[in-house]
């Protein structure tokens, strides 16, 4: 999150928290410009001593942007966006205050310590590794949540932060968290919407960047906005023209914040995949964020 321009995680509702989901698979090949970064035997066989056990339910393999080497394309694309940079496991360590009016911006998805994401990502951290640095910070983050104010924080909590991400259990809170609140609900929604993997992209991105709530730039509010123009393919209709008018109400969103004027992570990333009929996000992708170029072979 170092780039000026970029959009910082927000959340307007509070979530409760279920037991921790799994962290992303791994393992995509990629380039960057600028530099940034056995089959399973088969089932036995009943047998006269072995009756045929009644088949159990398999679960339903990941089909759209939970794909692992999707899932790993879009924090690529993310990272893009936030940092310049496509190397985002470097991020589990970063935070700044970048006078956003939410106080610490940090972490790999800009967790915040006025919007209440980085609280919940410390209370899960803490009751998995109770006594970790960070926990002491806890009713600090209690008190400043939903203002920028660093009271209590100060001065050694970025540095605290620092060391808590060299601890393993640490980042797994980070993904888990960055799953619950941005992931999976955006992937959940766009394969309710019957919108393939780069409309699940453009989901995330947008909960990533305006977070979930009633306001007019929500996430919820955005769909909402696309629904009024055009119809989902869960509806009937046409996917890329749908995906065109919920990218129309994301970059009127993004222009109601001075932060987020820079629309170039849809303009020049986003609608780049869209013209090209690429609603699979099947690499190798090329697009531009702020005028960085970025590839994935």
């Amino acid at each position: 999150m170092h780039n000026p321009h970029l959009g910082t995680a927000r959340r307007t509702t509070r979530l409760t928290r279920p037991v921790g989901i799994a962290a992303v698979a791994l393992g995509l090949a990629l380039t960057a410009i600028p530099v940034a970064a056995h089959a399973g035997d088969a089932p036995a066989q009943p047998s006269a001593d072995r009756p045929a056990q009644a088949a159990q339910p398999l679960k339903a393999a990941a089909s759209g942007l939970d794909d692992p080497a999707k899932k790993e394309i879009a924090m690529q694309l993310v990272s893009s966006a936030e940092n310049s940079s496509l190397d985002w496991k470097s991020q589990y360590k970063y935070i700044e205050d970048i006078d956003d009016d939410r106080g610490y911006t940090a972490g790999i998805i800009g967790f915040c310590s006025g919007t209440g994401d980085m609280l919940d990502l410390v209370e899960l951290y803490t009751q998995r590794v109770p006594g970790n640095v960070l926990a002491k910070y806890l009713p600090a983050l209690r008190k400043v949540d939903g203002t920028p104010s660093h009271s209590g924080l100060d001065p050694n909590f970025t540095k605290d932060w620092v060391k808590a991400a060299s601890d393993s259990a640490f980042k797994q809170a980070q993904n888990d968290e960055r799953d619950r609140v941005y992931f999976n609900p955006a992937v959940k929604q766009g394969k309710a919407d019957g919108i393939g993997t780069l409309g699940q992209f453009t989901y995330y991105d947008a909960i990533v960047m305006h977070g979930d709530g009633s306001d007019s730039t929500s996430f919820s509010s955005i769909r909402k906005r696309a629904l009024s123009k055009a119809k989902p393919p869960s509806q009937g209709g046409n996917e890329t023209t749908y995906l065109n008018a919920f990218l129309d109400a994301r970059v009127w969103a993004m222009q109601q914040e001075e932060a987020h004027s820079d629309t170039s992570r849809v303009d020049t990333a986003q609608r780049v995949f869209l013209k090209k009929g690429n609603v699979n996000l099947d690499p190798p992708l090329d697009w531009k964020v702020y005028g960085d170029s970025f590839h994935i072979g």
